[in-house]
């Protein structure tokens, strides 16, 4: 089958690789049909993870069921399904609480486990022809029978969607509340949606990039460029000098200035700034341990210099880590049925699979006009 393989820093291919097959009797093989480029897998393409060459990447995935093992219950071929990025068990202590990015079973002894990134496993990506999906009767959320017309909605489910919430939780956003996202892109664009979703009264959403944005006020945001205007003052003006009540952060460790340079405590020291006392700051934008591609000496050991004493000063709360995907994506795929959400208006490329070096390129050099690219390896 195709897989798009990582085969160094900006260097990716779409390549032969080996059929997905059962493995344990828990599994399926699902034949992908979108797949999506999520902001992580730039991290990896820019050579800021420890991703082994040769892996097949990959986490947003989509498709339908062409085989099952026989301990699978409820998965049957021919359901479409999409699969959360994480893999997890279903049973260990951390998943049957809801936490299943931290599953303590499948990336043993680390936590969490998914497709086709570093240190989170052995499991090829989905940007391929087609999936083996460990215990699919967890893991693979069967969609309704709009999934073919809403597809590019539904594979929201596997990270985005449910990423930008899961920042509204940890951030504890209620309604009516006051809210700041920090970064316009795919994930941060989806954690302002899911605040207005909740009723949030104002949302802003700050930026550099103006492409972006415009995307975010046509979610019904109010955009901040942060290239014309100091964020935190702005925000400050509009909410009587308070604050607003919750903060996103969205970016995560290669955070730049306007001016290009990257400052990974840029975004996390503004929240704690702009937030008003008492308020309540989620993190979803992705940190590491080991960054040795980083600009100063403290980031390159996942360090950062922290306004701490601002932050106790000010009582707030904060609270961080990867999304749960499996909490949310039953609600937020009903959400998408009924009419009530449409994600898939990010969507900026329809693809097909042999065009991923092109996309990522495009993507890797933030080009105007690529903001979340779906492949789809049935196309061209």
């Amino acid at each position: 089958m195709r897989g798009v393989v990582y085969n160094g820093a900006r260097d990716v291919s779409v390549e032969h690789v080996p059929d997905a097959m059962i493995e344990q009797p828990t599994n399926v093989v699902v034949k992908i049909t979108a797949s999506n480029i999520c902001g992580s897998d730039l991290h990896t393409y820019e050579g800021r993870t420890d991703l082994k060459p040769g892996t097949v990447i990959g986490h947003e995935n989509l498709g339908e069921v062409v085989e099952f093992g026989h301990a699978v219950c409820k998965i049957r071929a021919g359901d479409r399904v999409c699969l959360p990025f994480n893999v997890s068990c279903g049973c260990c202590k951390n998943c049957e609480m809801g936490l299943t990015g931290f599953c303590l079973t499948v990336n043993a002894p680390a936590a969490g486990g998914a497709y086709g990134y570093a240190r989170m496993g052995p499991y090829r990506g989905g940007q391929a022809d087609y999936l083996r999906v460990p215990f699919a009767d967890f893991n693979a959320l069967q969609l309704p029978d709009d999934s073919v017309d809403k597809e590019n909605d539904y594979v929201m489910l596997a990270a985005v969607f449910p990423t930008g919430w899961h920042g509204t939780r940890l951030a504890e956003v209620q309604p009516g509340d006051t809210v700041a996202v920090y970064g316009a892109g795919p994930v941060g664009i989806m954690a302002a949606y899911s605040s207005m979703i909740q009723g949030a009264a104002e949302v802003f959403v700050i930026d550099h990039i103006a492409e972006r944005l415009v995307l975010a006020e046509k979610f019904g945001a109010i955009g901040v460029d942060s290239s014309t205007t100091d964020p935190v003052d702005y925000i400050k003006d509009l909410t009587g000098g308070e604050g607003v009540d919750r903060g996103i952060e969205a970016v995560g460790y290669q955070a730049h200035d306007c001016r290009g340079n990257e400052r990974p405590n840029l975004t996390i020291n503004a929240l704690v700034d702009v937030v008003r006392p008492t308020g309540g700051i989620g993190v979803v934008g992705v940190f590491v341990p080991q960054d040795p591609g980083a600009a100063d000496e403290l980031a390159k050991d996942g360090k950062m210099v922290f306004d701490f004493g601002t932050f106790f000063g000010k009582g707030q709360t904060m609270a961080t880590g990867q999304a749960n995907v499996k909490h949310y994506n039953r609600y937020l795929r009903d959400l998408i049925h009924e009419g009530k959400a449409t994600p898939s208006r990010l969507v900026s490329h329809n693809l097909g699979l042999a065009d991923a070096p092109a996309a990522y390129r495009h993507l890797g050099n933030r080009e105007p006009g690529w903001t979340k690219v779906v492949l789809n390896p049935g196309k061209g």
